[in-house]
């Protein structure tokens, strides 16, 4: 029996982290432990020709180690191509800490976490995500300084969340004047599946344009407290997503758009803060093509967030942080335009654009 036959558990012993069909070419991927606070923590850097690796930590209750290194290693090559395409100078970076942030989370595990990022020497800026705030942000800057999306009172830019949502609902909107013929939400029906932190902004930008507006959360109380207070819709259903929605959109947790979900998708728009909502870029992007579904890809509409702690690094006002969020409008339009012209899926199209740029301050380094 070769290896390319094996049992993914036996591909594991083999290959266990270089054999990874996501490691993709990292450069670098760091395993922190530490006894005494219980860290577990796995930073993957894959890509820095464009500057250091940025992005954020997620503290999550894996099932396994094996799903939290694939997570980070999806993520932080997802973060590589977000940077590139929103113009910005910055690699790839992703850091996921094994554990229950509610139970686990403590001033003395971040500031451990903080050490090991400190001895990256730069190569890696950290910031919040998924079970993370930006108080979390602000210890681990107690002992480095390679940490952004810390507290406008210690000179920091704050809590991304408002941007990242701005972000989609700018890149909701592209989506709808292409697909539709106008970028008035007024009327269209809208799911939101995940109200956290980036998902309720998006849900008051869209019942402010006047959207219908659907809400799914795994956390009861938040649902029907974001519900109440914009007057959204509850899902109730059995099947999310089969529903008869203009647009759908994944604002929680990834790969949602998979072998099974794929087949019942009814909306004609996916929109989302999610990252990696492609269990499989190259199949699940064509597939979505082929049913006339119209992708506007996770790492281009979502990147609002690290524009806004990239301002940090860069010295950009807050109205140049507005303006490039703004511009992922146009940016979109641009990568529709670019699948049609040459018939491939609005994903492959973005990281066309996204790994151009990679690619040509990589000859341009080079050549000096």
């Amino acid at each position: 029996m070769t290896a390319n036959t094996l049992p993914i558990n036996e591909l594991h012993k083999v290959d266990p982290v270089f054999g990874q069909i996501s490691f993709d070419g990292h450069e670098q991927v760091v395993f922190c432990h530490d006894k005494d606070t219980g860290l577990k923590a796995i930073i993957g850097i894959h890509n820095t020709i464009l500057g250091p690796a940025l992005g954020g930590t997620r503290m999550w209750n894996y099932t396994n180690e094996w799903e939290a290194l694939n997570d980070v290693l999806r993520l932080s090559r997802g973060m590589s191509f977000k940077s590139s395409i929103s113009g910005l100078n910055l690699g790839g970076g992703k850091a996921v800490i094994i554990g229950d942030a509610k139970t686990q989370k403590n001033p003395e595990l971040m500031r451990r976490f903080g050490e090991f990022v400190h001895s990256l020497s730069g190569k890696y800026y950290t910031a919040e995500d998924v079970g993370m705030e930006t108080k979390d942000m602000d210890i681990v800057r107690e002992v480095t300084p390679y940490v952004t999306g810390v507290s406008e009172a210690i000179g920091g830019s704050g809590n991304p969340s408002p941007i990242t949502a701005y972000g989609v609902y700018m890149g909701m909107k592209a989506a709808a004047k292409y697909q539709f013929g106008t970028d008035n939400l007024n009327g269209k029906s809208v799911l939101v599946q995940g109200i956290g932190h980036v998902g309720e902004v998006l849900v008051e930008h869209l019942t402010n344009e006047g959207a219908i507006v659907t809400i799914s959360d795994i956390n009861e109380d938040r649902l029907h407290q974001v519900g109440s207070k914009y007057g959204a819709k509850i899902f109730t259903g059995d099947n999310l997503y089969a529903s008869e929605v203009d647009i759908y959109a994944p604002c929680a947790l990834g790969a949602t758009i998979n072998d099974d979900t794929i087949k019942m998708i009814k909306a004609k728009v996916i929109a989302g803060a999610a990252n990696n909502q492609l269990a499989n870029e190259v199949v699940h992007g064509q597939i979505l093509k082929d049913k006339g579904i119209l992708y506007a890809p996770d790492f281009l509409i979502n990147a609002g967030g690290v524009i806004n702690v990239y301002s940090e690094l860069a010295k950009l006002s807050k109205a140049e942080v507005m303006q490039k969020t703004e511009n992922i409008y146009n940016t979109s339009l641009d990568i529709f335009n670019l699948a049609e012209t040459n018939d491939i899926s609005t994903h492959h199209a973005a990281l066309l654009i996204a790994q151009k740029r990679i690619d040509d301050k990589k000859l341009e380094l080079q050549q000096k």
